[in-house]
């Protein structure tokens, strides 16, 4: 790894930097690679639409399926084989990518936090850093789970819990950086990173809505990649304490980033609920055992719920459908079947000019006017008698134009 700074993004992202180096100074909103060009009127104005290429030929944002995270972290316990296991189960579950936590321990905590005592049940060790260092992968580790990953062909990235951290995951070439919720108030950190060039998902765990405007502030400019994850830093989640409300207030507040959902509730209620808020990108935390040690295992998926709530969240994507209401093809059989009529509720002879009175809405057949024209026939003229209980149809009517049916 490299002693000190953040080294050039590689040549693939070249012309990523060469637009974004004008900048918004220049009153231009910088079009990043991958960056949907089209505006939208958001307000009034017009910005830039919400989807990013986030991984390869992987879109998130606008129309784009729900991206899932499948959050491993430390829940490999150390072992190599169980976090190669896990990259599989998320795999097979549906999950789009594969995530760990990478830190380098001596710039990520003081020397005295790593020298405390840790005397917790879910301990690896007799201090904090000897239970740290247990479930740390080496560098070359690491690499051998990103070849894993590309195996099993599931994305790979990791959060860097420090600077040198993501100086390691640019040099691992990671399609983006994950900003935990501990790391979204450290300024000089987001700036640095969000220099590397990659696209960003950052959670907002434990932060105000003042310090998520500063956070758009200082990314923005930088790199317009990036998205924000409504997230409440408590393990396990109580409902109570979720407030999905958060990503409604995020769409208001920064419409031209799409908005996600990093979850540490038991469960998939609250996650499949987020998706259909609009949550363009949604983390959980997985494990192979929930009995497992380990203060995450608790607030985890284990593979039969992952697979669950992937099936669940792409149900409710379908769902969502369209906002244009109207008859549909599938409602046609039932239409035909139960749709109502007007029908005579008297003997109508020719001649007759209709009065509401003379009309009412039963099943009936052959099919005539739908309910809504019981109106429009009030003050029209019949040509042919019609019988009680009889279907008013466009023929029995004189000089009537059939109205389009909306």
């Amino acid at each position: 790894m490299r002693s000190g700074g953040f080294s050039a993004p590689p040549p693939w992202r070249s012309d990523w930097l060469g637009l974004l180096r004008h900048g918004e100074a220049g009153g231009a909103a910088p079009v990043a690679r991958g960056a949907r060009a089209q505006s939208i009127a958001v307000r009034g104005a017009a910005i830039m639409s919400r989807e990013f290429e986030l991984c390869p030929g992987r879109r998130v944002g606008g129309d784009q399926p729900c991206f899932i995270i499948a959050e491993i972290g430390q829940n490999h316990q150390g072992d190599l084989d169980i976090a190669k296991r896990m990259i599989r189960m998320a795999k097979d579950c549906g999950a789009d990518c594969a995530k760990f936590q990478k830190s380098e321990l001596e710039y990520k905590f003081n020397k005295k936090a790593l020298e405390r005592p840790y005397t917790s049940k879910h301990s690896w060790g007799k201090t904090y850093g000897e239970h740290k260092r247990h479930l740390e992968f080496s560098h070359d580790q690491y690499r051998e789970l990103k070849k894993y990953a590309q195996e099993v062909g599931i994305f790979f990235t990791a959060s860097g819990m420090d600077e040198m951290a993501v100086e390691f995951l640019h040099e691992l070439d990671v399609p983006f950086f994950k900003v935990g919720s501990g790391d979204t108030n450290n300024f000089p950190y987001l700036e640095k990173t969000a220099k590397k060039g990659r696209p960003m998902v950052i959670s907002s765990g434990m932060q105000s809505m003042n310090t998520m405007h500063q956070v758009y502030q200082i990314v923005k400019p930088i790199n317009p990649n990036f998205c924000f994850l409504q997230c409440t830093s408590a393990y396990p989640l109580q409902p109570e304490d979720v407030n999905l409300r958060v990503i409604t207030a995020y769409q208001s507040a920064f419409p031209d980033i799409p908005i996600g959902y990093s979850g540490h509730e038991t469960g998939i209620a609250i996650s499949v609920a987020a998706v259909a808020m609009g949550a363009k990108v949604v983390e959980r935390h997985v494990t192979l055992d929930k009995t497992w040690k380990g203060s995450d295992h608790q607030a985890s998926l284990e593979p039969n719920e992952l697979a669950e709530l992937v099936k669940a969240i792409r149900t409710v994507e379908k769902a969502m459908g369209s906002p244009v209401k109207q008859l549909l093809p599938c409602e046609m059989a039932c239409n035909e079947k139960l749709g109502k009529s007007v029908v005579a509720k008297v003997t109508i002879p020719e001649g007759t000019v209709l009065t509401l009175d003379m009309l009412t809405v039963k099943v009936g057949e052959p099919k005539g006017f739908p309910p809504e024209a019981i109106f429009d026939l009030v003050g029209r003229k019949v040509k042919i008698n019609i019988e009680e209980d009889e279907t008013i149809t466009e023929q029995a009517m004189e000089n009537h134009v059939k109205k389009v049916k909306y």
